[in-house]
Order: C-alpha cells, then sequence, then structure tokens
C-alpha cells in the first residue's frame, strides 16, 4: 500500500505529491517544521507543537491560510492506518519568483506520518555517545530559536558525529556555552540539580525540554537555566538529551570520555526518575483525554 500524504487541504498517494520548484522552502528554505511521535493513534502534545509552530510562523510572517493543522495531523496519521508514529509538519511561504516574499502568499503544507520504532531499550540503558561538533550556533541569529527549514548546521554536525562513532552532537554557541544538540535539547544533573541552557543561549524551546522542567519541579529536583560550560557538561553526575522521538535519552560519553554514572552503568539515578515521570506523563495525558 502506497503511503498517502497530506498536501495543501489534500489526502494523496505518495507518488502524486508534487511541490513546486519555485517553492520558498526549497529555493531558500523559508519555512518551518515540527516533529510529532504519536502513541496508540494519540498525538503527544499536539497543541503544544501548533503553538510553538505558531509564534514561528508570526515571527517570519507567513500566514495559517486557514488550514486546520490539528484535524490534518490526525487526517494523515489515520489515513496511514498507524498507531506508533513519527509526524512531519512542513510550512512554507509558498510559490514566488525572485527574492521578495509574495505580497499574498499561498503558503505550502506538507504533512507526512511513518511508523516509528524507538531505540531498543538496551540503547535507553546504555546511553548514547556524543561529540563535541566544530560548528557554532550563532545565539544572536533570527532562526537561533526557530523550527525553521535551515537545517544545514543541524545536519553537518550530525554528520561529523556520526564519522567519529557518536549518536548525537553537541553545538555550542559563539560564545563557547553548551548550546543543543543537533536534534536534541541537553540536560545536566550536577549536585542533584538540573541543569540546562537558556533559550538566549540560542537552543530550540523545546516541547519534550518544557515537559522535562515541568516533572522536575513537580519532583522536587531544582532546576536552572543559564550559561553553562564546556567544562561543566565533563564534569557532570549525569547528562541526558531530549526530544520528542525519543524522549529522554542518557549520554554515557562525550569525546570519549565517560559521563558519571552513565559511563559506568547506564542512565544516572535522577534520569532514571525523569525517564519514567515522562512516560507515566503520556500515559496519563491520554488516559485523562474523552
Amino acid at each position: 500500500m502506497e503511503q498517502v500524504v497530506y498536501l495543501d487541504g489534500s489526502l494523496l498517494p505518495r507518488s502524486r505529491a508534487l511541490i513546486s520548484p519555485f517553492d520558498f522552502g526549497f529555493l531558500y528554505g523559508y519555512g518551518l517544521f515540527e516533529t510529532m511521535r504519536a502513541y496508540g493513534g494519540r498525538i503527544f502534545r499536539l497543541s503544544r507543537h501548533l503553538d510553538r509552530l505558531h509564534a514561528s510562523m508570526q515571527a517570519l510572517g507567513i500566514s495559517a491560510g486557514g488550514y486546520n493543522l490539528k484535524e490534518a495531523c490526525y487526517d494523515t496519521v489515520a489515513a496511514n492506518s498507524l498507531s506508533e508514529a513519527r509526524i512531519r509538519l512542513t510550512v512554507s511561504l509558498g510559490e514566488s519568483e525572485g527574492l521578495d516574499p509574495p505580497a499574498q502568499p499561498k503558503i505550502t503544507v506538507f504533512i507526512v506520518a511513518t511508523k516509528y520504532r524507538p531505540p531498543a531499550g538496551h540503547v535507553y540503558a546504555t546511553g548514547y555517545r556524543a561529540r563535541t561538533a566544530s560548528i557554532r550556533r550563532y545565539s544572536g541569529s533570527a532562526l537561533s530559536r526557530l523550527k525553521s527549514l535551515n537545517y544545514l548546521d543541524s545536519l553537518l554536525a550530525r554528520s561529523e558525529a556520526r564519522r567519529e562513532g557518536a549518536d548525537e552532537a553537541i553545538l555550542l554557541n559563539e560564545k563557547g556555552f553548551l548550546c543543543e544538540g543537533s536534534t536534541t535539547n541537553v540536560f545536566l544533573i550536577s549536585g542533584g540539580a538540573l541543569l540546562t541552557p537558556p533559550e538566549s543561549a540560542g537552543c530550540l524551546p523545546g516541547i519534550t525540554r518544557e515537559a522535562v522542567v515541568g516533572l522536575a519541579c513537580t519532583l522536587g529536583i531544582p532546576v536552572f537555566e543559564r550559561e553553562l560550560s564546556p567544562d561543566e557538561l565533563s564534569v557532570a553526575d549525569e547528562v541526558f538529551l531530549t526530544n520528542s522521538l525519543l524522549e529522554i535519552m542518557p549520554v554515557k560519553d562525550i569525546d570519549g570520555k565517560p559521563i558519571g554514572c552513565a559511563g559506568a552503568k547506564g542512565a544516572g539515578q535522577v534520569t532514571q526518575r525523569l525517564m519514567e515521570a515522562y512516560r507515566a506523563l503520556v500515559a496519563a495525558e491520554f488516559t485523562s483525554l474523552p
């Protein structure tokens, strides 16, 4: 059965989904995307993803165009008969000529849903290997806190890490402070407290990041968002990564150096508590739905 995708208000077989070569998303990366995860056919925190998307669209001057994006995401999941799924929602400025955006843009909306298989249990038990990327984030960039189609820095950093045998790249900003992973937010556990870079460091305001900060507060774990040096990362008791697909992934070593408990025994105690709390949160939110 051919995959079904959503394009500009219609569900289509993948082979019939055509986007103009003059689309500003293709030509200039003028667009945004969200990656979400469905559990049992329910998309976790879809409303928060759409809130972030709409805020970013406003920042880029992209109109919502009257689309019901929530309904479109669920229709795409259902059309592919998926239960556990990865959903990618892409919005671009649409077609135009030259460098100036059209006065009245007709946006492109593209949604794809595929079956999602998370990493095996033993990967969560032992954790990821990470490498510090040579590429830097610029915290002053207008795009630094947007999930834009300008994703080349992340892809290059990820490729660099993979060539070195790592699972994820850790990016610093132009000041030399910790920013984020190529596809993740980064957290440290130090002295029992949860530390993470602030958005002003140039990191994406992740939906899973937001959930983890809330869970830590509920569990009585002190949370500090502040500038963090690479040295603090290397001497942390625990390090973990977050995104909507991975949930919470422990890090066992960075640049070949073991990180606290994760380097020797798997996920540390605080990370384990948060992993369990996150999975309980997912279950609770869907149980409470009508």
